[in-house]
């Protein structure tokens, strides 16, 4: 948790009351909790932190666990359920605890294919990634698709799902992650660390963009990747205040996105997912307690797929 918002060192182990489950809420007791970047923004003072309640603050999105409590006896789920999802965090209390209370449209039963802390790393870098290329792009058959941040936690879902309705991606990633991208289904990866996008990716239908303006003007030269028409879904917008005049001067269309729980929509990546059609990956798992340097870690950048916190030991 954190006192008040500030660097890494400011999350620190503390006991608090228990949630208390309301409504049509179901309790969760957590194994494992993901860690995002919004995670890092809010804890530093950016992403959600002006609507903190108060302090002492939980962070954490997305999470695994077993339920506790249902709000009523013949819930779909049950105590004793394996399931997984992600909370309105600040609005409730976040997933880096034992304990979270979230609506039931928050929360479904997590891939019987996946440990818990697999399970953890999937709902809000899916559903980001859901969201931007399959319900906001509508990504299809043929189209063409420049998705960057490629080999990150949102980024190698959206990969995956654009490949999967049948769109040509081409993709930037490091050159480390490029072998790693293509197993994914890019069909061509950018080093953007050696090559311009723009200059060798054009005519694109859709750009997927993770990154904005935050590093090397990537939002702005990406209007120079697409075709007149073209639609570029920008995830960090904060990051580029001008995007639609940019955009709507070239002909582009534009938009943001923000992520939502959306237990239905994760029931499907979950049979995806057991399908053998989506894959996960988790290139870290940490102890609760090291927390602050999975922050660091988030922070540094070039974490391929995502970071995991254990809150507890997999259940018998």
């Amino acid at each position: 948790m954190i006192d008040q918002t500030g660097g890494a060192d400011e999350l620190h182990l503390a006991e608090v009351p228990d949630p208390r489950r309301v409504s049509d809420e179901v309790l969760v007791r957590i194994v494992a909790a993901g860690v995002n970047p919004i995670d890092a923004k809010t804890r530093a003072g950016r992403g959600v932190a002006g609507a903190i309640p108060a302090y002492p603050a939980v962070l954490g999105g997305d999470f695994a666990g077993v339920v506790e409590a249902v709000p009523y006896t013949a819930h779909p789920l049950q105590p004793g359920d394996r399931v997984y999802g992600m909370g309105r965090v600040p609005r409730v209390g976040g997933s880096y605890a034992e304990l979270i209370s979230v609506s039931s449209m928050s929360v479904t039963r997590m891939p019987v294919s996946l440990s818990f802390a697999e399970a953890a790393a999937v709902p809000l870098a899916a559903l980001t990634a859901w969201g931007a290329v399959v319900d906001t792009a509508r990504v299809h058959d043929g189209q063409r698709v420049l998705i960057h941040a490629a080999a990150g936690g949102v980024g190698h879902f959206a990969v995956q799902f654009a490949a999967y309705f049948g769109a040509i991606v081409t993709a930037t990633a490091s050159g480390r992650n490029a072998d790693f991208v293509r197993e994914l289904g890019a069909r061509r990866v950018i080093d953007y660390t050696t090559e311009r996008f723009e200059e060798v990716a054009t005519d694109q239908d859709v750009v997927i963009d993770l990154i904005g303006n935050v590093t090397d003007a990537t939002g702005t030269r990406s209007l120079d990747a697409l075709r007149p028409g073209g639609l570029i879904v920008t995830v960090p917008t904060g990051s580029w205040p001008t995007m639609a005049e940019e955009a709507a001067a070239r002909g582009i269309r534009s938009t943001g996105y923000s992520v939502a729980p959306d237990a239905r929509t994760l029931s499907v990546i979950t049979r995806l997912i057991d399908d053998g059609a989506v894959r996960v990956h988790v290139e870290q798992e940490l102890p609760l307690e090291q927390g602050a340097e999975a922050h660091r870690l988030i922070e540094a950048g070039h974490v391929r797929g995502k970071l995991v916190l254990r809150v507890m030991p997999d259940p018998a």
